[in-house]
């Protein structure tokens, strides 16, 4: 098959599958604006920096065991890759049911260290609680869906994310809207909708056994040796997000007060979908870039980067473009026009939008060096923009410029982290130059 037809198999079902999961994380802060308030809005978003880092344990154990189950496949070696695949499973269950335990235990210190305020204490409490009893789904789920992917079926993680999305936007209008259950009904449909993509994704795997499947393993923990590692790039972006969105928090409550919070939830979910839409290049083209790799054509690999940050590129433009031109609409979603927050939180978005244009190049160049083995050069891109320069940028600029500071720090920081990115693909390049001439 041509490679670029291989490229948009992978990158279009990848892409589609964060966009659903995007959009779904969305839908939960649309059904309890308008179910429960602004207040209630206000204690999701006090509440995403815990479902980051649920996601951040399921990526972190993923990413690493596909690019590995990847290159196994490319050499051949298919009961290897069997057995990552089903001692991750193990790990990343055993590794979800303790984080369950240890916040159910600790459920009032958790909520007030998020940030929870006298008014959303009930509520942040309500919705951490619930999401930590369906942790082990969240994190399986994604293992799999990823898996999925790796195993050559890259459009059986669409409908996974689909048949997700569509239960959690049935569920959220029933528990949030007809039985009036709040922000304990929305993190009750978001739980079981994980619920339903981890028994799509399980039954693929109970019915397609040809490669990856179900299985006794032998145990080789070793191999955490290099999965860690090669996760650690993706695991701190995700992780990451939620401690921006955590930083944000408390600097807004600082500079602005409690109802800044109300804008910046509406910009954390845009933000969501442009920076998953990346992710899904990254994931998309992860598994093909491994498996030229394991196959030794580097060359292949090298074009398949190209594609990926042209289309991270191309879409990067046309976020902006649609934030910039349909910011009322957007903002109409959450809000009603009455609101005191509306017209602040449209210029607050415009100003937030110009981070996206340069946010693809460094997401997608960082996968590409999660796929290739280099993780040095991947954790630093992504701990970089996601969080000591976003850190940096955001402590600065909301101390010189006030609030128009707090929305700008993301475009500083993702234009220090290109950067940064250029160097490490010098040295990358460098490499390769001095291997060749060995």
């Amino acid at each position: 098959m041509d490679l670029m037809k291989r490229f948009f198999k992978f990158v279009v079902p990848s892409i589609i599958s964060m966009w659903i999961f995007s959009l779904y994380t969305m839908v939960d802060g649309v059904f309890v604006s308008r179910g429960v308030g602004e207040i209630a809005l206000r204690a999701v978003n006090l509440s995403m920096p815990f479902t980051s880092f649920i996601f951040m344990l399921g990526i972190l154990l993923a990413t690493g065991t596909s690019t590995i189950i990847s290159i196994a496949l490319g050499q051949g070696d298919l009961e290897r890759a069997r057995g990552y695949f089903n001692q991750n499973l193990v790990v990343t269950g055993a590794a979800s049911l303790l984080l369950t335990l240890l916040v159910l235990l600790n459920l009032d210190a958790v909520a007030r260290f998020l940030g929870a305020t006298p008014d959303t204490l009930v509520y942040v409490k309500e919705y951490v609680g619930t999401i930590a009893v369906f942790a082990v789904f969240f994190t399986v789920s994604y293992n799999l869906e990823v898996q999925v992917k790796a195993n050559g079926a890259p459009h059986i993680s669409t409908v996974g994310v689909i048949s997700c999305a569509l239960m959690n936007v049935v569920l959220d209008a029933v528990f949030v809207l007809v039985f009036h259950w709040g922000v304990w009904g929305a993190a009750f449909a978001t739980g079981l909708a994980q619920v339903t993509s981890t028994a799509v994704f399980s039954g693929y795997f109970f019915t397609h056994r040809q490669r990856l499947r179900f299985q006794p393993f032998r145990w080789e923990l070793s191999a955490y040796r290099r999965i860690l590692p090669l996760g650690l790039s993706e695991g701190l972006n995700e992780l990451s997000n939620g401690l921006v969105i955590f930083l944000f928090n408390h600097i807004i409550l600082r500079v602005i007060g409690e109802n800044g919070l109300t804008p910046y939830t509406i910009i954390s979910y845009v933000n969501t979908l442009v920076l998953m839409t990346m992710t899904g290049i990254g994931q998309g083209i992860q598994p093909l870039v491994s498996f030229h790799l394991g196959a030794g054509e580097r060359p292949v690999c090298h074009r398949l980067l190209r594609y990926g940050v042209t289309l991270a590129l191309t879409l990067s433009v046309l976020f902006f473009l649609l934030v910039e031109v349909g910011d009322n609409l957007i903002v109409g979603f959450f809000l009603d026009h009455e609101s005191p927050m509306f017209d602040y939180s449209i210029s607050a978005l415009g100003l937030y939008a110009f981070s996206f244009l340069p946010l693809g190049l460094n997401v997608v160049t960082a996968a590409f060096f999660t796929a290739v083995e280099r993780p040095a050069f991947a954790l630093s891109i992504s701990f970089g923009r996601s969080l000591v320069l976003m850190a940096g940028s955001l402590l600065v600029l909301s101390t010189l410029f006030g609030d128009t500071g707090i929305w700008l720090s993301t475009l500083c920081s993702e234009l220090l982290c290109l950067c940064l990115t250029a160097f490490c693909a010098l040295r990358y390049r460098q490499g390769l130059r001095r291997v060749s001439q060995l």
